[in-house]
C-alpha cells in the first residue's frame, strides 16, 4: 500500500506482511513499517516504537498518523510487537522486564543494519512506549542516537500506576486487568502463519494476573528499581526529549529528568491527559508534537542544525482559571518557557496553615482534630487520566463536597495574580490515632461563588515518611514532621480567589484506604505550605511560537459496528452512606475494511465504600475484548475484584477465552496478600 503522508510529503510504502525481526534466541518479532520511497536508494534513519499493544488491531488507528507523519518527512518508522504480543512470537509475563530490554537491542541493531537504514535509530513512545525508551537508552545501544519519552517515569515505584506515596492505587487494578485481558489473545494467523495456534496455547497457559505480582511488591524494592532510570542518569548517554500532560499521572518525570539528565534535553508538558498532544482530543489545547519530534531527530539523527537547540530547556503550558467541570474542550491559558531546569534562581512563597486559615505568618495554637469520612475522593478522578471515561469522568471535578469533608485551610483574596511552576511543598506537624494512616493534601484554587478548582495534590502513606525503601513505624499520638511534595504544576491564580489547602485521611477511589478509621491531629503555626512562584521569564517571548497539530498521515478506513461505550455514575446515599463510583468506556467494534480485522474493547469499572467503613472498600474492573478476521474471531472476557480486610487484600481474578461460540480457556486465581501497612 502506498499512501502520502500529509500533503507536500514524499511518498511512503507500508509493509506489514512478512516484516519479521529474528532475535538470538530463535524468537521471530512481527513489525509493520513504514518506509519513505526514497529509502532503497538513499538510507535513512529508522525511528522504533516497541509496544505490547497489537499493531494489527488495538493501536493501529493511532499508529498511523504518526508513523505516516514521521515517513513523509524522510524516516523509516517502525511499529514492532514485543514478544508473546500482537502477530510476535514468544510469550508475555510481565512489564519491563530485562529480556523486553534485551530483545530491544536486538531490534535497534537489526534496524541499523537494514541496507534503507543509514545506520542512526531513534526510539519513541508514550506510556509502555516512552518507558522503555529510556530503560533502552540506559543500556546504550551504539546505534540509538536520541529519543522521545512521553506520558512515563524515571520511577517504576513512585510515579507509576501502582503505588503514589507508599498508597496502594486503585487504578492498578485497572491497569492489571486491561494487561490480563491482551495477554491471552493471539496472533493473526495471515501474519503468523500455521504456526499461530501453538503460539496461542503457549500465551495461554502462561498467563497469570500481573497485578498479584505487583502488589506483592509493597515497598520500592529491586523489583522496582530494575527499569527505573533515576537509579542512574549517567547510563543515559543520547539527547532525550521529555514529554507529559499536567492531567496525566506521570507529570512529574519532566522536570526529574532535566534535572537530572547530563545530555542534550528538552522538555514539553501541555495541558493534555494519556496522550501525546498533537491528538485532537479534550482536553485541549492540541499543539504540534510532530512537527517537533521531526526538529528533534533531524537535529539528531540527520545532522541538520535545526535550532532547536536554542529552544528554552523546559516549554510549559500555563493554566489560568480552570473550570471546575469535568468535560472541559480546551483548558485556559499560555504556553511559558525556562530557559534551564531548575531555574537559576526562584522566589518561594511560605503560608502557614494556621487555625483561621492559610496566613503569611505562624499563629501557634491548639492541635485541629479531624477523621474523614471515606467517601472523601469522590471528586477526584482518577490517578492517570485517558480522557475516555463517559463525560470525562476520569478528571477531578468541583472539589466542593471533598473541601467540606476535609480539613481545611483557606488564605485571604488574592491581591493581585499568583503563578506558580513546579512542586508546592507542605511541611506538616502531625499526629494520628492509627498505625497505618494515610493523608492526601490538594491545593485548590476557590473562585468568589465558591467553586473549587483543584491545581495539584500528593498523597503519602505515613510508614513512607522518610522514603519508600526502608519503611518506618507510626506511633499512635506520636507527633511527627512530616514532608509532602504536591505533583509539579504550572498555575496562574486570579486575583479576588482564595488559595485553600485541604487536608483528608481518605482519597477514595485514587488510593485503597487504611484497614481502620483514623483521627489526623494537626498542629497549626507549626505547619506550613511552600509555594514555587514564578514571574514572567524574557525566555516566554524569545521562544518559537507553539505550533498547531499538523495534517497528519491519514488514519485507517473503519466501519463501526457497535458504538463507543461511554457512561459514567457517581452516587452517594446518604441514608445508607454507600458509595458508587460506575464508569463504562470503550472503543466499541470497528472493522477495517482493507484487512477486515475487528477488534473492540469494553471496559467496566464499579467502584465501591461505605462513608463509615474502610473494609467496606471494593474495586471491580471488567474488560470483554475481541479481536478477528475473516474466518476467526477470540473475545475475551477478564474481570478483577479487589477488597480487603484487616490483614490482607483479596485479588480475585478471572479469565474466560472463547474462540468462535467456544470456550476454550477459563481460569480462576484468589491471591491474598498481607497488607504490610498499606
Amino acid at each position: 500500500m502506498t499512501t502520502d503522508g500529509r500533503p507536500g510529503s514524499g511518498r511512503v510504502r507500508v509493509l506489514e506482511k512478512g516484516v519479521w525481526i529474528p532475535l538470538s534466541s530463535g524468537i521471530r518479532l512481527a513489525a509493520r513499517l513504514w518506509l519513505p520511497a526514497e529509502a532503497e536508494s538513499r538510507p535513512v534513519p529508522a525511528l522504533l516504537e516497541f509496544l505490547p499493544y497489537r499493531k494489527r488491531d488495538l493501536t493501529r488507528a493511532r499508529d498511523e498518523p504518526i508513523h505516516g507523519y514521521f515517513a513523509s518527512n524522510g524516516y523509516a518508522s517502525i511499529r514492532v510487537d514485543m514478544r508473546g504480543s500482537g502477530d510476535s512470537f514468544g510469550t508475555m509475563h510481565d512489564e519491563y522486564e530485562a529480556g523486553e530490554q534485551q530483545d530491544a537491542l536486538e531490534v535497534i541493531a537489526w534496524l541499523a543494519a537494514q541496507p534503507w537504514c543509514s545506520g542512526a535509530v531513534g526510539m519513541f513512545g508514550v506510556s509502555w512506549g516512552g518507558f522503555n525508551a529510556l530503560q533502552v537508552a540506559a543500556r546504550r545501544p551504539p546505534a540509538l542516537k536520541a529519543i522521545i519519552t512521553s506520558c512515563s517515569t524515571d520511577d517504576r515505584y513512585a510515579d507509576d500506576m501502582h503505588y503514589m506515596g507508599g498508597c496502594l492505587l486503585v487504578d492498578n487494578l485497572d491497569w492489571g486487568n486491561f494487561f490480563l485481558s491482551i495477554l491471552p489473545m493471539p496472533g493473526d494467523p495471515e501474519i503468523m502463519g500455521p504456526d499461530w495456534r501453538r503460539n496461542w496455547t503457549e500465551r495461554l497457559e502462561a498467563v497469570a494476573p500481573p497485578a498479584a505480582t505487583w502488589m506483592q511488591h509493597s515497598a520500592r524494592d529491586a523489583y522496582w528499581k530494575h527499569g527505573s532510570v533515576n537509579e542512574d542518569y549517567a547510563a543515559i548517554q543520547c539527547p532525550v526529549m521529555a514529554v507529559g500532560g499536567w492531567l496525566d499521572g506521570y507529570s512529574n518525570a519532566v522536570p526529574r529528568l532535566l534535572e537530572g539528565l547530563s545530555v542534550p534535553r528538552i522538555g514539553i508538558i501541555g495541558p493534555h491527559a494519556h496522550q501525546f498532544g498533537f491528538e485532537k482530543r479534550p482536553p485541549g489545547p492540541a499543539y504540534g508534537f510532530l512537527q517537533i519530534a521531526v526538529q528533534w531527530w533531524d537535529q539528531w539523527l540527520k545532522g541538520r542544525e535545526t535550532g532547536i537547540t536554542r529552544e528554552p530547556m523546559l516549554r510549559a503550558y500555563m493554566f489560568d482559571d480552570l473550570s471546575p467541570a469535568a468535560n472541559v474542550e480546551d483548558c485556559p491559558g499560555r504556553w511559558i518557557a525556562e530557559s534551564v531546569w531548575p531555574p537559576v534562581s526562584r522566589e518561594a512563597q511560605v503560608l502557614y496553615l494556621n487555625a483561621d486559615g492559610l496566613r503569611g505568618a505562624p499563629c501557634v495554637g491548639e492541635p485541629l482534630h479531624h477523621a474523614s469520612l471515606q467517601t472523601v475522593g469522590m471528586a477526584a478522578g482518577k490517578w492517570c487520566p485517558y480522557g475516555t471515561g463517559g463525560g470525562g469522568s476520569d478528571f477531578a471535578v468541583d472539589q466542593g463536597v471533598d473541601d467540606a469533608l476535609s480539613l481545611r485551610f483557606d488564605s485571604e483574596p488574592l491581591e493581585t495574580r499568583s503563578e506558580i511552576l513546579g512542586a508546592p511543598v507542605v511541611d506538616l506537624d502531625v499526629s494520628f490515632d492509627k498505625p497505618t494512616a494515610a493523608i492526601a493534601v490538594r491545593l485548590n484554587e476557590v473562585r468568589e461563588d465558591g467553586r473549587s478548582i483543584r491545581v495539584t495534590y500528593g498523597v503519602l502513606n505515613l510508614a513512607h515518611r522518610n522514603g519508600s525503601e526502608h519503611l518506618l513505624e507510626v506511633v499512635p499520638g506520636k507527633r511527627y514532621r512530616v514532608h509532602l511534595q504536591l505533583n509539579d504544576i504550572a498555575y496562574s491564580f486570579a486575583a479576588g480567589h482564595r488559595l485553600r489547602i485541604s487536608i483528608s485521611t481518605c482519597y477514595w477511589p485514587v488510593i485503597w484506604p487504611a484497614p481502620e478509621p483514623v483521627q489526623l491531629s494537626l498542629h497549626p503555626g507549626t505547619s506550613s505550605m511552600t509555594l514555587p512562584l514564578r514571574t514572567r521569564d524574557a525566555s516566554d517571548a524569545e521562544a518559537a511560537p507553539m505550533m498547531p497539530p499538523p495534517t497528519a498521515a491519514p488514519g485507517p478506513d473503519v466501519e463501526v459496528l457497535e458504538p463507543a461505550l461511554q457512561g459514567h455514575r457517581r452516587e452517594w446515599d446518604l441514608m445508607t452512606g454507600h458509595a458508587l463510583v460506575s464508569t463504562d468506556r470503550g472503543s466499541g467494534l470497528v472493522r477495517f475494511t482493507d484487512s477486515g480485522i475487528v477488534t473492540g474493547r469494553k471496559i467496566y469499572e464499579r467502584l465501591r465504600i461505605r462513608h463509615s467503613d474502610p473494609l467496606s472498600a471494593e474495586a471491580e474492573f471488567r474488560v470483554r475484548g475481541t479481536t478477528g478476521g475473516a474466518d476467526w474471531r477470540v473475545d475475551v472476557d477478564s474481570v478483577s475484584r479487589l477488597r480487603a480486610d484487616r490483614e490482607c487484600f483479596v485479588l480475585e481474578s478471572s479469565l474466560d477465552v472463547f474462540e468462535g461460540e467456544k470456550n476454550v480457556f477459563s481460569r480462576r486465581w484468589t491471591h491474598r496478600i498481607a497488607r504490610e501497612g498499606r
